[in-house]
């Protein structure tokens, strides 16, 4: 039981996992208001604004400067996992992004000219960020790791 009661006291924790949850309904959100339809997969998936990636690493980057100070081996680990988080969204998986977006309209297209060509299941689009939705992530975790750190 201390396990749980620890982890539950953790504003590190905590502060990384609210910056997650409240990027993912703002995401689920924006989704809504900009297409004029509900996918639930926008609560749970990648990609979109704001960066839920760069919001939870974020927090915790806050939440560790808050709590041990930012010339320390915790708050050095964070803010390295920060970066490389942060870079991996807006370079590899927004290209992934990209590809599969073209891989997707390349088999609509081939489909039409022949029935032979099952049916392929479409390759996931939302996968990585563009620098504003990092940035834009980035910033509600700074302030979700603050918030969290004064309650």
């Amino acid at each position: 039981m201390n396990f749980i009661t620890g982890v539950l006291h953790n504003d590190i924790l905590l502060a990384a996992f609210w910056a997650w949850l409240i990027a993912q309904i703002l995401k689920t959100i924006i989704y809504v208001i900009m297409n004029k339809d509900f996918n639930p997969e926008r609560l749970v998936g990648d990609g979109g604004m704001p960066s839920s990636h760069s919001a939870t690493v974020m927090a915790l980057v806050t939440a560790t400067a808050y709590y041990f100070g930012a010339d320390t081996f915790q708050f050095a680990i964070a803010a390295v996992l920060a970066l490389i988080t942060m870079h991996d969204a807006m370079g590899v998986r927004r290209e992934t992004g990209k590809q599969a977006k073209v891989i997707n309209n390349m088999m609509d297209w081939l489909s039409e000219f022949s029935s032979d060509i099952p049916p392929e299941e479409k390759l996931k689009e939302f996968v990585g960020h563009s620098p504003t939705q990092v940035f834009f992530g980035a910033l509600l975790g700074i302030i979700v790791g603050i918030v969290v750190c004064n309650m």
